[in-house]
């Protein structure tokens, strides 16, 4: 790859840091958490910590693999390089589908929650949807300094709203006091949970899609990383026990925290605080996935396993125009059709598929490069191998009938390098 052809290093690490959140401090922690304690219920608080070792042993593997070869696409790159190229492309087109899917479903609530404010029809949150959309995908164009600026605003306006409703439920009594119902028999509802929470951690791995735009990677990465995994489960510990304060609220399909707000009868500045930050908030996810997107699919380009022209960067090397612009048609097709329900579905699949691919990937690293020791990537295999059993069957075959596909595709287009 020619020198004029690689991004600027321009990532320092607060910004890393402030990625990763953006990435994870939205449908995260505005949606899935409300879900773990439907399925876990008192559990919620372990269904946490044991999501959070799990992610913390892939962010690892993560952090490993984007030291030694930090380039743009992250597992996909990874795949290619230490295993094969079907299970490099596989990792490639499954955090394209998944991670569109997770961007439209945020554009859409933000639709949805601007119409319910004001009355309107469903296309109209769409509209507003897409428009949110569009905006976004132009500060992308503008280049990672100009989306990490707008980034650092979305990512203090989410977390100021969280504290704020965190702050309010540990200072106002819940009504009656409520419990929430515990699991019985089996754990099943326990890791039911944590797979699913373990999809609203996975944000970091945005740090590693865009290794090649990181200043000093071997050292950044893995920092911002195990900062971003520590703030983020402290915020989810406090999140689940808030909501163990409203039980009848936590599993509604359109949840988000302001409902807990308004239930309570708290009127004011509470509310709107709370409000408006799960709408900033998902506008951050939507910033991050379509860098993340771009990104990968910037990768499949230069790999061939999508058009050339993908790959094209800016005069300045601080965009892929080509790439962003294709990554804002997928996404913004998704909000046209406005049925995300599946996409929502097999998401906890996908990603777990994706990083099972890192964590064997990373078990390919040679001694004198490593880091960190071998178990915690093989501690990360196994666990989002098992945590996949504890899905639904229908995401399970889905997933796999999306990976056959993909898989047809790279075969008749792959071409020997």
């Amino acid at each position: 790859m020619s020198q004029h052809q690689t991004f600027v290093r321009s990532t320092s690490l607060p910004g890393a840091i402030l990625l990763g959140l953006g990435s994870i401090i939205g449908t995260g922690a505005f949606v899935s958490v409300g879900f773990g304690v439907e399925l876990a219920g008192n559990w919620i608080i372990w269904a946490i910590l044991i999501a959070a070792f799990v992610a913390t042993c892939n962010g690892l593997s993560s952090a490993q693999l984007a030291a030694i070869h930090p380039v743009s696409g992250g597992t996909y790159e990874y795949g290619y390089e230490f295993l094969t190229h079907d299970l490099g492309f596989t990792a490639g087109w499954l955090f394209i589908l998944a991670k569109s899917a997770s961007a439209a479903t945020a554009a859409l609530a933000v639709g949805f929650a601007i119409t319910g404010w004001f009355g309107g029809p469903g296309w109209l949150a769409q509209l507003i949807g897409g428009m949110v959309l569009l905006l976004l995908t132009l500060l992308v164009l503008g280049g990672l300094r100009r989306s990490n600026q707008a980034n650092a605003v979305l990512v203090g306006l989410a977390i100021l709203g969280l504290l704020v409703f965190i702050g309010y439920s540990f200072s106002t009594p819940a009504p009656g006091q409520l419990q929430m119902p515990i699991p019985q028999g089996e754990p099943g509802g326990l890791f039911a949970a944590a797979a699913l929470l373990f999809v609203a951690y996975t944000g970091y791995g945005r740090i590693a899609t865009i290794g090649e735009e990181v200043q000093n990677p071997r050292q950044i990465i893995p920092r911002a990383i195990v900062v971003t995994m520590l703030v983020v489960t402290l915020l989810y510990l406090a999140i689940g026990w808030a909501l163990l304060q409203y039980p009848g609220f936590a599993g509604s399909e359109d949840f988000v925290l302001a409902n807990l707000v308004d239930a309570a009868h708290q009127a004011g500045l509470t509310r709107w605080v709370v409000t408006l930050a799960a709408l900033i908030a998902m506008c951050g996810v939507i910033l991050n996935l379509l860098l993340g997107v771009s990104r990968v699919i910037l990768a499949m380009a230069r790999r061939n396993d999508l058009p050339r022209g993908l790959a094209l960067l800016n005069p300045e090397r601080t965009s892929a125009p080509a790439a962003v612009w294709l990554t804002f048609a997928v996404m913004a097709a998704l909000v046209a059709i406005g049925d995300l329900r599946l996409a929502w579905s097999f998401s906890a699949f996908t990603v777990l598929i994706y990083y099972s691919i890192t964590n064997s990937a990373a078990l390919r690293v040679l001694p004198g490069q490593r880091f960190i020791p071998r178990w915690i990537s093989v501690t990360g295999l196994l666990s989002c191998l098992g945590l996949a059993f504890f899905l639904d069957l229908t995401v399970v075959i889905t997933g796999v009938a999306l990976i056959l596909l993909g898989l047809i595709w790279h075969r008749n287009r792959y071409r020997p390098h």
